[in-house]
């Protein structure tokens, strides 16, 4: 019983990226220096293609915007409504791919990269997604109501300007997706240098930025980052992309980069580390993990500490493996590429180690 209290309660926080080994080269840093460690520990993502045979965008998206309430329906974002996953397109009568940030800003289209990168793209309603367009977000002055086969979406349009402001629901999360993009993309090779501003742009402006800089970042403050937001996380970092989407983790992260906490040297709050320091220090100083990414076994080197036995969780705080630990070394061949967390116990049940990997 004391484990799958373990397994419900701290988990995801182990699996949430707050923690210092993911992090670590952002901290201490200010400005351009935190945007720069950022975007080296998010960039090098694994890339998929936005429609192939193998897994592609579609395929993600099914996962990442699973309905919780009915497995074979996607979340639409603006919508907020219920559709049949597996109408893709379908002639104009499924769903459609919404770039958050629209890919005409920076004219990346769909190749591998910022046009496919699954932390930005959702599924959208065609019609709602064609009135998106290429729209500033902000909020809107002079408003018109975005209609979703009927029903009042509470996204809104602008009469007069080339505006677009989604529902309270997910004014965050756009924000949120928007200043990933801003991070992740810095004109490396052939990628699009993405930036934000204050001005507006017209829909044939293909700069490479985002409007509106303020709105986002106020949108960011009222609308906290939700359960769906971290799951939706955690996934694309498991098992598609292997990477991260800062602002999830660390919403706070903006201010420091655009907001009132420009300046200031960026160090996460030490409650908001996983379990605690004093376990952090305590493993990193008694024990090793190798190799990480795992292939068919690893290794686990210690200093005379007294393990009984060892599980092995997923991203969603499930037991894959426990057992009792007869050798240093543990088979993984079974587990399927994704993310996971060792923890190891004495035989009182006590956790003395835990510690995520990558297979």
């Amino acid at each position: 019983m004391k484990f799958i209290i373990f397994s419900l309660l701290l988990i995801p926080n182990v699996l949430s990226a707050q923690d210092s080994t993911y992090y670590l080269p952002a901290h201490n840093k200010q400005d351009d220096s935190l945007k720069f460690e950022l975007n080296q520990i998010i960039k090098n993502h694994t890339e998929f293609t936005y429609t192939a045979s193998s897994t592609d965008v579609w395929d993600i998206l099914k996962h990442t915007d699973k309905d919780t309430a009915n497995a074979n329906n996607v979340i639409l974002i603006y919508s907020q409504r219920s559709v049949d996953a597996a109408q893709e397109y379908n002639s104009g009568s499924g769903w459609s791919r919404e770039h958050v940030w629209a890919k005409s800003r920076g004219d990346f289209g769909t190749s591998n990269g910022a046009g496919t990168d699954v932390h930005h793209l959702r599924p959208c309603d065609i019609s709602v997604n064609s009135t998106r367009n290429n729209r500033n977000f902000d909020t809107c002055i002079t408003c018109v109501d975005v209609i979703d086969n009927g029903f009042n979406t509470g996204s809104k349009r602008d009469a007069d300007l080339w505006t677009f402001e989604p529902p309270d629901a997910v004014k965050g999360d756009v924000a949120r997706m928007i200043f990933y993009m801003a991070v992740r993309y810095e004109g490396e090779g052939s990628e699009p240098d993405l930036e934000l501003t204050n001005t507006l742009l017209n829909n044939t402006d293909q700069s490479p930025l985002q409007a509106r800089l303020n709105t986002l970042l106020h949108w960011n403050r009222i609308d906290t980052v939700s359960n769906w937001e971290r799951n939706r996380n955690n996934i694309i970092d498991s098992f598609y992309q292997h990477n991260r989407n800062p602002f999830i983790d660390y919403p706070e992260l903006a201010e420091y980069l655009w907001g009132d906490s420009i300046g200031a040297i960026w160090m996460p709050e030490q409650s908001d580390t996983s379990i605690g320091a004093s376990m952090s220090e305590f493993s990193s100083s008694k024990v090793r993990l190798y190799p990480n990414p795992a292939q068919h076994q690893i290794t686990i080197s210690h200093s005379n500490l007294s393990i009984d036995s060892y599980a092995i969780l997923n991203y969603l705080g499930q037991n894959m493996i426990e057992n009792a630990l007869e050798s240093n070394v543990v088979d993984v061949s079974a587990l399927p590429k994704g993310s996971y967390v060792l923890v190891l116990r004495d035989r009182n049940s006590n956790i003395i180690y835990f510690k995520k990997f990558l297979k």
